[in-house]
């Protein structure tokens, strides 16, 4: 009696666990069109967090892949998980010009041998009805990703190492403009040196002059900069924000190599310290993606086209 006890213990703890909404899910969401050019490859992973639910939504469209930190909630009974006011790319929307559409997530989990899945759809808000089409998925739970300590390194690394987040027009303003000079700040200069420089890319520009722009890439989380170029100090302690450190630089041309890095003064509350760096010269721009930590700076080296 006590062993066929623990068995059904065993097997219906099995089968709670088997049955949770929590972990690392992927598959296609398909816009309700007659086109079959209207689908978006995503991933979502969840966690619980205080009786509710948060996690990341990582989708591909088109041209485009976005990062998107979610929230919203679970009710076990029914197996029904809801996230909220989640933004999605129009399904009409043009290269370089994207909309989006204001939706709500609604899925079933659905449980069987073969594996788990979360069906459902995205539903547009009332402002959005007449523009956003639903769009339905069909995501499939790996298991092999979804062991907590996996999701939750997956939560950080996906919202600052690979969240890509192109700067709108709202964000062109600029919040700090520094002028191309020495700063002097020895601690600052002295750990700079201290430090690896690590080369994120290689950037080839068609003039002597160049506009560069700093943003944060991701969540805003206090993450503060020192910026370098060919080793001296222009500017100190400057907090990342969606309104860029903004720069312009003249090209030592007498360099065959110029560099420019990004110090981190600090690591945010989501380590490392990441932004979008933007080098434009006039004719083309460069979208780099920096990484600095507490041991590295994070450096691009540009050169002249000859």
């Amino acid at each position: 009696m006590r062993k066929a006890l623990l068995l059904a213990t065993i097997l219906f703890a099995t089968q709670v666990q088997a049955q949770t909404v929590f972990g690392y899910w992927y598959g296609f969401a398909n816009v309700k069109t007659t086109s079959s050019a209207n689908n978006y490859m995503m991933e979502l992973i969840l966690q619980p967090e205080r009786g509710r639910v948060k996690g990341i939504l990582n989708y591909y469209f088109k041209n485009t892949y976005r990062s998107i930190e979610v929230k919203g909630n679970y009710n076990a009974a029914t197996r029904e998980v809801n996230l909220y006011d989640v933004p999605i790319t129009y399904y009409g929307s043009m290269t370089n010009m994207e909309v989006d559409c204001i939706m709500n997530f609604r899925a079933t989990l659905r449980v069987a041998r073969v594996g788990s899945n979360l069906v459902g759809t995205f539903t547009s808000m009332p402002d959005y009805k007449y523009m956003c089409t639903e769009i339905g998925f069909n995501f499939s739970l790996n298991s092999d990703a979804s062991a907590r300590d996996s999701v939750l390194r997956a939560i950080r690394d996906y919202k600052e190492t690979y969240q890509v987040w192109t700067p709108g027009v709202a964000d062109t303003l600029v919040a700090v403009n520094v002028i191309q000079r020495k700063v002097v700040n020895y601690v600052v200069e002295n750990q700079f040196k201290e430090r690896e420089n690590s080369v994120a890319a290689e950037v080839e520009v068609n003039s002597d002059s160049i506009r560069v722009d700093f943003y944060d890439n991701g969540e805003i989380d206090g993450d503060s900069i020192s910026v370098f170029f060919n080793g001296e100090l222009l500017t100190s302690s400057q907090k990342l924000s969606t309104r860029s450190i903004h720069f312009d630089l003249k090209i030592d041309t007498s360099k065959e190599i110029n560099e420019l890095s990004m110090f981190a003064d600090n690591l945010g509350s989501i380590p490392p310290n990441t932004a979008l760096m933007i080098v434009d010269d006039g004719t083309k721009k460069h979208e780099i993606r920096m990484t600095s930590t507490l041991n590295n700076n994070g450096t691009i080296r540009i050169r002249r086209k000859k």
